[in-house]
């Protein structure tokens, strides 16, 4: 099986990293306790909230030669909240809400908290 390929009575459907990384990044935003995704520059150390229309640059999507689904969150959180309980409610919605978008096995999350901020 192709990396990214699922197979059925029609034929194949291939599913793009970036369309799981969209798709993933609006399921997580509506996590409690996430302001949004993060970019983090190289040149500068700076980080900065995406936009979302670019949210997809704030998640890393990786398929396994098995098939399967690494993602990496870089998250920007809300002031106040756990950090423990955001991150544990964000694997359980991301896990099951992209696993039954894909049909696809999501094998790792890996989380990234880039900063803190108050919410308006």
């Amino acid at each position: 099986m192709v990396k990214g390929r699922l197979d059925n009575e029609m034929g194949q459907i291939e599913v793009k990293p970036d369309v799981i990384a969209s798709y993933a990044g609006s399921v997580a935003v509506e996590c409690f306790g996430i302001v949004g995704m993060a970019a983090v520059s190289m040149k500068d150390g700076l980080v900065k909230i995406l936009r979302r229309d670019s949210m997809r640059k704030g998640i890393s999507v990786t398929i396994t030669p098995e098939n399967k689904l690494q993602l990496a969150f870089h998250l920007i959180v809300a002031y106040g909240v756990n950090i423990n309980a955001v991150c544990d409610n964000l694997i359980e919605n991301v896990k099951y809400k992209v696993e039954a978008f894909t049909g696809m096995e999501i094998e790792k999350i890996k989380i990234y908290v880039e900063g803190v901020r108050s919410i308006d």
